[in-house]
């Protein structure tokens, strides 16, 4: 049975007041940048693109806007996880998508006590999450240290709680380690590269033990791949991508 009228405009707007959280981070350009950018077509673009999205999902049944828990249990022998947050998660997931020997990336929520929240919800920042990706890799191709040294070059980790313009808790810098060896080699990583001194302040990255991954509602997976030419994938994420592909080349998938 199709979606009726009533429930396409509720779950429509809950999903444009999404986008506009999201981009609201844009407001702090000057005024010739939002100009370009057109901030009024970011809205309107999220209106159109969550009708278009909801009323073609099968069965004429709504997209759940309820995270489910990920089972890490179910890692395939021989690989790995890591979950990392670097401000926005979609910028994360958009340039691990690329790297070798990555086999999945997935966007969601980690290092809160709230469970299963909501977009909304993190983005109060009364949860305690942190956008986050989880990444499954095989480690005889790309090892743990190689992924979090991209990590630091894709993200700011001297920010606290903040990326750019995107400011609260859940845009934190974090790594969430699953094993003692995980955390061993994060927090040698974060001494390197404080001892390079390639940063003119001290890393603020958090490294805690990991609890539990939520994957987030649907629309944010693969985000960037699948809205390249929305502003913010177009003034933020397109350059974080385009600055892996340069300095880390050999590594990418194709």
């Amino acid at each position: 049975m199709r979606l009726s009228i009533l429930s396409v405009v509720a779950n429509v707007y809950q999903y444009s007041a999404n986008c506009q959280l999201r981009y609201t981070s844009l407001i702090s350009m000057n005024e010739s940048s939002r100009k370009s950018i057109g901030i009024l077509a970011v809205c309107l673009s999220g209106l159109v693109t969550g009708a278009i999205l909801l009323t073609s999902l099968p069965n004429g049944e709504s997209e759940s806007m309820t995270p489910v828990q990920n089972k890490i249990a179910e890692t395939p022998p021989g690989k790995e996880i890591a979950t990392l947050a670097g401000g926005c998660f979609w910028c994360l997931e958009a340039v691990f998508d690329e790297l070798r020997g990555v086999d999945q990336v997935e966007s969601g929520y980690s290092g809160g006590k709230r469970p299963n929240p909501t977009y909304q919800q993190v983005c109060t920042g009364a949860t305690g999450h942190a956008e986050v990706v989880q990444v499954q890799f095989d480690p005889k191709v790309t090892t743990y240290k190689e992924l979090l040294q991209i990590f630091f070059t894709i993200h700011d980790p001297t920010t606290l709680n903040r990326q750019g313009a995107d400011i609260g808790t859940q845009y934190r810098s974090a790594i969430f380690y699953h094993s003692p060896e995980q955390k061993e080699i994060a927090e040698q990583v974060i001494a390197e590269i404080n001892a390079s001194q390639i940063w003119d302040r001290p890393i603020v990255t958090e490294v805690s033990p990991f609890s539990a991954f939520y994957r987030a509602e649907n629309y944010h997976q693969e985000y960037f791949e699948n809205n390249p030419s929305q502003p913010y994938c177009q003034v933020v994420i397109a350059p974080k991508v385009a600055k892996f592909r340069k300095q880390f080349l050999s590594k990418l998938k194709r």
